[in-house]
C-alpha cells in the first residue's frame, strides 16, 4: 500500500462512522446524503493536511476534481446515480494513485460480496427486521453506498497495517 499506517490511522476514525452512515442511508433510502459527502471532504480537508506531506495532499484534491467529472459523466449516462457518484468523488483524495489497482480489486470484491449478501437478507428472515428498507423494493436498483463506503473502510484497514 502506497498509504501509509500512519495516513490510515488519521483517517480511519473520521471515515468510519460516515461510511456507516453512507451504507445505511443507501440501504434504507436508497439515497447518499449530500451531508455525509461533505463530511467526507471536510474530513479529508483537516485530516489530509495534517496526514499527508503537502504536495501529496494537494495532489490528491485533483483525485476528487477527476472522479468528480467522470462520475458526473456516468451519472448523465444513467450509469449511476448521483450520490454514488458524489461519494465516490469524495472517497478519492484518501486513496493514493499507487494503490489504485488494488482498491479497484477490493471494489469488485465488495460488489459482489455486498450484492450477495443484500439479495440473501432480502429473501431472509433479516429483511422483518427493517421491512420498510427501499433497497428490498428497488428492482434491478442496488444501494452502490453499501459496497462503495465497505471498499473505503477496507482500503484504509488494510493501509493501517501496512
Amino acid at each position: 500500500m502506497v498509504t501509509t499506517a500512519s495516513a490510515a490511522a488519521w483517517f480511519l476514525p473520521a471515515v468510519l462512522p460516515i461510511c456507516l452512515f453512507v451504507a445505511w442511508s443507501d440501504l434504507r433510502a436508497m439515497i447518499i446524503p449530500n451531508k455525509a459527502v461533505m463530511a467526507l471532504v471536510v474530513a479529508f480537508a483537516i485530516l489530509g493536511f495534517l496526514a499527508l506531506p503537502l504536495t501529496e495532499y494537494l495532489w490528491r484534491w485533483s483525485h476528487l476534481v477527476v472522479m468528480l467529472v467522470i462520475g458526473m459523466v456516468l451519472n448523465a449516462g444513467r450509469v449511476m446515480g448521483a450520490g454514488d457518484a458524489k461519494f465516490i468523488a469524495a472517497a478519492a483524495p484518501f486513496v493514493a494513485l499507487g494503490d489504485l489497482t488494488a482498491v479497484a480489486m477490493l471494489l469488485a470484491v465488495c460488489l459482489v460480496v455486498g450484492l450477495a449478501l443484500h439479495r440473501l437478507a432480502k429473501n431472509s428472515p433479516i429483511r422483518r427486521f427493517v421491512p420498510d428498507w427501499k433497497s428490498w423494493t428497488s428492482g434491478r436498483r442496488f444501494p452502490m453506498g453499501f459496497p462503495l463506503a465497505t471498499t473505503l473502510t477496507l482500503y484504509l484497514l488494510l493501509a493501517l497495517r501496512g
